[in-house]
């Protein structure tokens, strides 16, 4: 006997149409409302109602820009939308359980990670992606020394940025990449140079240096969805 509410969450969430489109436009990279606007073509406030219904299972996260704190970015969890999908599917029929496919290896592509001291997350991001085989590169639009607690976080990964140096944005302009990714809210508006650049809002755990280990994991997680995206373009 069918029972109404009880098809799996991730279905009453993602089904709706301007949902779906929504989660689609996140998953290049985070965004800010009037952006998600833009793309979708709908009026802010039909979007905050969306995404306020998309946050309420998670699925979508907000974080205060650290650019202009009157704006917000919109980060979709590509992990626990994952995790509902897998679910959906075996709740449905033990042999649709969904298994995430084998991470992809992309040599030769060319990456480009941003953020504003080249000191922390756009460092660690390299290396994260240098190991999974990425041509990866880092830069800053203010770089500082190699953050201390960056190598002893990466060193416990088993990453060494020991010999790690900063390097000025300025040093890769004219160059060809096949993804330029900006990690910091302040540096995505002082990179024109690279069109069509990505954006990952990530907390400075040089600020905060509680968050190390977290924005690590982060980025470990956003870089190996980032191979998957990689290898089907």
């Amino acid at each position: 006997m069918y029972c109404a509410g009880m098809e799996p969450e991730v279905f009453r969430a993602a089904g709706h149409p301007l949902r779906w489109r929504l989660l689609t436009a996140l998953a290049e990279g985070d965004l800010r409302v009037q952006e998600l606007t833009t793309r979708v073509e709908q009026p802010q406030n039909l979007v905050s109602y969306h995404l306020k219904e998309l946050r309420k299972l998670s699925l979508v996260e907000a974080r205060r820009s650290l650019a202009d704190g009157r704006d917000t970015y919109y980060r979709l969890d590509l992990a626990r939308c994952g995790q509902l999908l897998a679910d959906a599917g075996g709740s449905l029929h033990p042999g649709l359980r969904w298994v995430s496919p084998p991470v992809p290896r992309s040599p030769g592509v060319r990456v480009l990670f941003l953020c504003t001291g080249n000191s922390s997350r756009s460092q660690m991001a390299e290396a994260f992606a240098r190991r999974a085989g990425l041509e990866a590169y880092s830069a800053g639009s203010h770089p500082k020394p190699v953050h201390p607690r960056a190598v002893e976080v990466m060193a416990a990964r088993g990453l060494d940025l020991g010999a790690a140096r900063s390097k000025h944005l300025d040093e890769f302009a004219g160059q060809g990449f096949d993804r330029v990714i900006t990690l910091c809210d302040k540096v995505r508006e002082v990179c024109p140079d690279f069109p069509g650049a990505r954006h990952w809002s990530i907390p400075d755990p040089a600020r905060e240096p509680a968050l190390f280990d977290a924005v690590a994991d982060e980025l470990d997680e956003r870089i190996g969805f980032l191979l998957h995206t990689l290898a089907r373009s």
